[in-house]
């Protein structure tokens, strides 16, 4: 019945999913890089434009992730993570961060959050967050997570949009 994946009471599906990616994809979208460390210590991450605020009271963002995600399975263990959101000229990282077999933190500079999650230098903003929750939907799980600390710098966004970078022009 393809609801295996998902506990949502109702799935549509009278829409294609060609027409589906048609016109979500002129949804414009930031792009973040989400970073966590698994129990040895490695460092993990990946590009992720499915990202949002969720609440101001108290602050909470939701991201989505695929189940076929590399860090998918790190993330069901509710860890701190962090999220950069990338500015315009940080193009090669999304890439970098979505190509499965990139070294992605080689030759990258970034520091360390307060949790000890890894931070993108000269991002437009930083989050440490912690899951707080997570729900099935589909191919993806919506993770809800506490954001503990947050910083925004000055400069443009990279964003996603019908399938590519595009950037802000202001």
């Amino acid at each position: 019945n393809g609801s295996e994946h998902t506990n949502l009471p109702y799935v549509c599906r009278m829409i294609d999913t060609d027409t589906l990616r048609s016109v979500l994809g002129r949804f414009a979208s930031g792009v973040t890089i989400v970073t966590a460390r698994d129990e040895a210590g490695e460092d993990h991450g990946m590009t992720v434009s499915a990202f949002c605020s969720l609440s101001l009271e108290p602050p909470l963002v939701l991201l989505c992730v695929n189940h076929d995600a590399s860090m998918y399975d790190l993330l069901l263990e509710h860890p701190p993570f962090g999220v950069s959101i990338l500015s315009s000229n940080q193009e090669p990282y999304s890439r970098r961060f979505a190509d499965p077999d990139a070294e992605r933190f080689d030759g990258i500079a970034y520091t360390r959050g307060d949790s000890g999650v890894v931070l993108l230098d000269n991002a437009l903003a930083h989050l440490e967050c912690r899951v707080l929750d997570h729900h099935d939907a589909g191919d993806h799980t919506i993770f809800v997570a506490g954001v503990e600390r947050a910083e925004a710098k000055q400069g443009r966004p990279l964003l996603y949009y019908r399938g590519g970078y595009a950037q802000l022009e202001r």
